[in-house]
């Protein structure tokens, strides 16, 4: 299949150039605390500034989690947008990890806080969630497909509560196969609007051949995952679009900026070594 553009041309200009692996930005008191930062507004102001500084010229992508800036209310979102812009001009792509999900026109407004062109939240993709039914994320999907942007849909996450849904049956495939053969229906133009989030710390029985999207993959590092599971985790699947995500592993080597730029840059050659197998 010939490849149309949209987000797909930009997802792949930007691992070609900096390899394949998500770097999340997640201010938890945790690490503002061992960062020294005080856990309060001008922490996560200050933690999201730092990341900017070490992340964004690096990572393919970084994907701050959207709960901890919302913590702290208009000052947590005010610093929000500052990493999504800062980052953005740094040459990462940027997914809101905001797993946002409802219907009609509620959905097309988180749709366009987060992809909208006027959004000063606007990011290259965000997480939503699909258990209103996939259909009810049509408005986020045409929201991304104008602006050449993503969705990146949960569908077999790496928490175990999860898998009492997503591992039912429904009509002879499992819910998340279902969500995963939903996505790859909307990718069938080559843009890679639809991706999925898939986590890297068990194996999750999916087929993903057919995606031709993100597969976003949490977990690696402080999770438990390694860059050496993935190629058997994720056999199978089209290992161009695979993009496996480290946070607090990443994240522990801060706050200085050199230090956590060299362990962004360490998580990813491990993951190209691995996935050059």
């Amino acid at each position: 299949m010939t490849e149309a553009g949209g987000f797909a041309d930009r997802y792949r200009a930007a691992v070609a150039a900096r390899g394949r692996l998500c770097a999340g930005i997640d201010p938890h008191p945790e690490l503002l605390e061992q960062w020294g930062l005080p856990v309060s507004a001008q922490g996560v102001a200050q933690f999201g500034d730092i990341c900017v500084e070490a992340l964004g010229p690096v990572a393919a992508v970084v994907k701050p989690q959207v709960a901890f800036f919302e913590a702290f209310g208009s000052p947590g979102i005010a610093a929000l947008e500052r990493v999504i812009a800062g980052c953005g001009d740094a040459g990462a792509l940027v997914v809101a990890d905001a797993k946002r999900g409802d219907i009609g026109s509620t959905m097309a407004a988180y749709a366009r806080a987060w992809l909208g062109e006027h959004s000063p939240l606007r990011s290259d993709a965000v997480t939503v969630s699909p258990y209103l039914g996939f259909g009810a994320l049509a408005p986020a999907v045409d929201e991304a497909l104008r602006a050449d942007r993503a969705v990146i849909v949960l569908a077999r996450t790496s928490n175990p509560e999860g898998a009492a849904v997503q591992l039912a049956d429904a009509a002879g495939r499992t819910v998340a196969q279902g969500i995963v053969d939903e996505a790859a229906a909307h990718n069938t133009d080559g843009r890679g609007t639809v991706g999925v989030v898939v986590g890297a710390t068990r194996a999750h029985g999916l087929d993903l051949g057919a995606l031709r999207g993100v597969i976003l993959a949490p977990g690696v590092g402080a999770q438990g995952a390694t860059a050496a599971d993935l190629p058997e985790l994720f056999d199978g699947a089209d290992q161009q679009w695979l993009l496996p995500a480290s946070s607090r592993s990443v994240l522990r080597a801060g706050p200085d900026p050199a230090a956590l730029r060299a362990a962004c840059e360490a998580a990813r050659d491990d993951v190209e070594s691995a996935l050059k197998r």
